[in-house]
């Protein structure tokens, strides 16, 4: 099928064509699209060289679907005018993921609620989406009262400017472009994304509010705390979970390990546990450090990793595309 990819030429655009071909996805023309500035340059498939086209143009070429990761702004003014033309839309930015008219889908969790009707599809936040991910098997279980949860990001997350700064930083170099409001190498900045009347960041209300959508169930109280750290590997997160019911440590080991897209790195004896350079350039959640909180009753501590370009980005969205054709939604 005819596949566009909308901001091609950016980070997560690149890993979302890796991911199209490490996956096999049934491309049979891609399509990469770009603002203006990018039209006409170059970018790689499976080892052949295409051209890119700007927006208008990828919509007369009428693909079958668009994944899109371009940003909030160019989301919101061009998702429409897909769909409008009968394309489907992944949507990797924020614009849309809120919306109580769109979707927004971690298709181990609820893809089987999608229709053909669904014509603009909102993917998660990164750090959600892995969270998630390990949550919902839990929940099903013993019912998840409250999450804490506090994440230690990768500056991969803001873009590609933020790594150079990173490694501008690390070469000592004193005239390179800003992007953090402080050095980021040898350092951590509680500050993701802008800070709100609430005291929170965006990203902090992201990880709550998603968390309910897509659950479907807004019981479940959430609270976090982001944090931006000089890696570049995957976003990391210790979580506690506050059950309803009481669990055994070997079943929560045991659900974990049965789940598609979870594999549980867990012998601290040996030193085993998720890391962001062990986790980097792979699709699945990577959990660990399972221990049952002390302090309360029917608590659980547990650390997940996940690459923030693969499942918490493209892979997630390239997830959604093999639903939507698996289907014959798309």
């Amino acid at each position: 099928m005819k596949v566009a990819v909308v901001g091609a030429t950016g980070l997560v655009g690149g890993e979302i064509l890796k991911v199209l071909a490490e996956r096999n996805f049934p491309v049979t023309e891609l399509i990469p699209v770009a603002s203006e500035r990018s039209i006409g340059k170059k970018v790689n498939f499976k080892g052949q060289d295409f051209t890119v086209v700007g927006y208008e143009k990828a919509i007369s070429m009428k693909p079958n679907v668009a994944i899109f990761s371009a940003g909030g702004s160019s989301s919101l003014e061009m998702a429409p005018k897909f769909a409008a033309a009968g394309i489907t839309v992944v949507d990797n930015s924020s614009a849309w993921r809120m919306d109580p008219t769109k979707k927004l889908v971690v298709p181990e969790i609820n893809a089987s609620t999608l229709t053909p009707a669904d014509k603009i599809i909102a993917n998660p936040n990164c750090s959600t989406i892995q969270m998630v991910v390990v949550l919902n098997p839990l929940h099903k279980k013993y019912k998840i009262k409250r999450v804490v949860v506090s994440t230690y990001q990768s500056v991969t997350g803001t873009g590609k400017a933020a790594v150079d700064q990173l490694f501008d930083e690390r070469a000592g170099k004193t005239d390179y472009a800003k992007v953090y409001p402080y050095k980021i190498d040898l350092n951590v900045l509680p500050q993701i994304d802008v800070f709100l009347e609430n005291g929170y960041t965006k990203e902090e209300m992201k990880m709550i509010l998603e968390t309910n959508k897509i659950m479907m169930d807004d019981s479940i109280k959430v609270t976090a705390t982001t944090v931006r750290i000089p890696t570049i590997g995957g976003h990391s997160e210790a979580v506690n979970i506050e059950f309803e019911n009481d669990f055994d440590l070997a079943e929560v080991r045991a659900i974990l390990e049965k789940e598609e897209g979870i594999i549980v790195q867990d012998d601290p004896k040996n030193l085993v546990y998720p890391m962001p350079i062990t986790a980097h350039g792979k699709d699945e959640v990577f959990v660990g450090r399972i221990r049952r909180d002390e302090s309360q009753k029917n608590s659980l501590n547990l650390w997940i990793v996940a690459d923030n370009l693969r499942k918490g980005a493209a892979t997630n969205a390239v997830q959604i595309a093999e639903y939507l054709a698996a289907h014959k939604l798309i």
